[in-house]
């Protein structure tokens, strides 16, 4: 009972108990048709979500006010880069790939010299920064055709006894990411930041360089994720990473992590990130028409964050 009531208390139970909740509603639906198929194809999808939740948590856990905007941008800009970059030829993959990042990782320090140089919120200098990206985008990638090499394509699909490998890369990566919080000195640091900038200060902790670290890191992940969905879904979009910007913190916060900074849950990401694909499933298979399901979506959200204890996200 004890061991019971542990588990419960874990903030992140309750991201993967309202993926199975909406997993089980679904297949009840369905009579059991396609249960392990649904899955297999939430798997492939939250693995998207996951890897620039992770950088939003890094983010988030900075503290109240810090977060970013310009993740959707990012995203799109770095996977006609990836794209331009391969040319089609697998043989370009891996150098595609470091520029996905590369652009990626610019885009992250940008954002933090601009907090930094101008004094001005997270929330703004994100969100300015990615007007300035989508346009660059626009016109760098205007009537982008290239395909991604078909190595890369089939990787990014490629699926080892039902399930995705490029999820179990993710786990790998999100298992490294919360040793990194937990263990080393540089998640340790964002923590105690999140938690009192000023006291981390006077500890010793290098604020500034944290910052500009952390910004980069969810920068860097929002470019490698763009060059993943431009071979996933085989083709570079400019609006490719629209859908990120809101579900990139829906994850965090249904995951777990505390919003007011200084608490992250990197579990909670996977759980949240499945929760959000499968719900999108079920709505999907009720035949819910699109205005009902995003109040549906936003209510069920609510009540996920609700029972996993609101007073969380409040500090």
């Amino acid at each position: 009972m004890t061991s019971v009531r542990t588990l419960l208390e874990k903030p992140w139970i309750w991201s993967f108990a309202g993926a199975l909740v909406v997993w089980v509603a679904t297949i009840a639906f369905t009579g059991g048709y396609g249960a392990g198929g649904m899955v297999t194809a939430a798997l492939s999808l939250a693995v998207f979500t996951v890897i620039v939740g992770v950088g939003q948590m890094f983010v988030i856990t900075l503290g109240p006010g810090n977060v970013d905007l310009s993740l959707p941008a990012n995203i799109g800009l770095a996977s006609a880069v990836a794209m331009k970059v391969m040319g089609g030829s697998d043989s370009m993959i891996v150098v595609g790939l470091l520029a996905a990042l590369a652009c990626g990782a610019a885009i992250g320090a940008i954002n933090y010299l601009l907090i930094w140089a101008l004094r001005i919120p997270p929330i703004i200098a994100t969100l300015s920064a990615s007007f300035i990206i989508q346009s660059v985008d626009i016109s760098y990638g205007r009537g982008l055709q290239i395909k991604p090499p078909p190595g890369f394509a089939d990787f990014t699909n490629w699926q080892v006894l039902g399930i995705p490998v490029l999820a179990m890369l993710t786990v790998v990566f999100t298992v490294g990411a919360a040793l990194a919080l937990q263990r080393m000195i540089y998640g340790r640091s964002v923590l105690a930041i999140g938690q009192n900038i000023r006291a981390a200060w006077l500890a010793g902790v290098h604020v500034g360089r944290i910052r500009f670290l952390t910004y980069t890191l969810c920068g860097a992940l929002g470019g490698i994720d763009g060059a993943l969905l431009a071979g996933y879904f085989r083709g570079a979009n400019v609006d490719i990473g629209n859908e990120y910007l809101l579900a990139s913190i829906a994850v965090v916060v249904i995951g777990g992590t505390s919003v007011a900074g200084g608490k992250a849950n990197v579990p909670g990401v996977w759980g949240a990130g499945l929760f959000l694909v499968l719900l999108l499933t079920m709505l999907n298979t009720f035949g819910v028409s699109a205005g009902v399901r995003l109040v549906l979506t936003g209510l069920i959200i609510v009540g996920v964050i609700t029972a996993a204890g609101g007073e969380k996200a409040v500090r």
